[in-house]
């Protein structure tokens, strides 16, 4: 089975579709991190969550450093990540049906539910090392920018995490992002099974999401049933993280119904998979 997954990195790895993911964040992470330091900060000064607090605090320091950079990072780029997340399980089955080499891996000895197995878990390391690099180099070009400091949260008033707790706020939120992320992965890779093209699969997973999203966010009465239903309803389960106390029973929930989406969406995957006629 290791080695089935062994095969799949290194096929994975060799597509240049694979990194422009990383090659997304690597150039425009470091971009959005410069031009806040050229900018000093100043939207923030002008924020109304700021100008609350300085009308009822008294600030010593500079509360714009790395970390609070990269808290605002985890705000902006979760929007756009989905989209970078879907490029390899869109592609990681299709894209072998399209250039016919699917059907002779399937003539070999391992059985069709370990093929599908190996896929389904390359797809999702792909999902944990894209979002682990998203991490790592916003907290690194956060401190060599603006340096470590302590993690101001303004959200339903203001909470302050010494550099410790921040780093472990951090890791916990990117590792529920991980969860979140999983689910994005798994309906790609729901929809690279039923197709040969591997550009229906990623817009079709980009246009699910948007609308899941788009009803999750609009506040109309009409959509109160279906919100609980719907993945998005659950996917910003990390910001939970940054709460004090932290509300571990909403987060069990959330993260158990992600699960259950993942392991439904992925054994549909494999249910199809193993049912499929593969004539090319």
């Amino acid at each position: 089975m290791w080695t089935l997954v062994k095969i799949e990195w290194v096929k994975t790895f060799r597509r240049r579709r694979t990194y422009i993911g990383f090659a997304t964040i690597g150039f425009f992470l470091p971009l959005f991190f410069i031009a806040m330091k050229l900018s000093g900060g100043a939207f923030l000064q002008h924020s109304s969550a700021m100008k609350a607090i300085q009308e009822n605090f008294v600030i010593m320091g500079n509360i714009f450093n790395g970390m609070f950079v990269s808290r605002i990072i985890m705000n902006t780029l979760f929007v756009h990540i989905p989209l970078l997340i879907v490029l390899v399980p869109g592609d990681i089955v299709a894209g072998e049906a399209a250039a016919g080499t699917l059907r002779t891996i399937l003539t070999r000895p391992p059985s069709r539910l370990k093929v599908i197995a190996s896929k389904i878990i390359l797809s999702l390391i792909y999902t944990a090392l894209l979002l682990i690099f998203m991490a790592l180099l916003s907290l690194i070009v956060g401190y060599l920018l603006f340096g470590l400091g302590y993690l101001v949260v303004l959200k339903d008033g203001i909470l302050i995490f010494t550099v410790r707790e921040a780093l472990v706020r951090f890791a916990f939120a990117y590792a529920l992002a991980i969860v979140a992320m999983g689910v994005i992965a798994a309906v790609a890779f729901l929809l690279s099974v039923q197709v040969s093209n591997a550009i229906g699969p990623i817009i079709g997973s980009i246009m699910i999401v948007v609308i899941f999203l788009i009803i999750t966010a609009t506040p109309l009465s009409a959509f109160d049933h279906i919100r609980p239903f719907l993945f998005t309803t659950y996917t910003n389960v990390w910001e939970l993280a940054f709460a004090d106390p932290i509300p571990w029973e909403t987060i069990v929930t959330h993260v158990g119904v992600l699960v259950l989406y993942m392991a439904g969406l992925f054994g549909l995957s494999a249910y199809i998979f193993q049912r499929k006629d593969i004539l090319s």
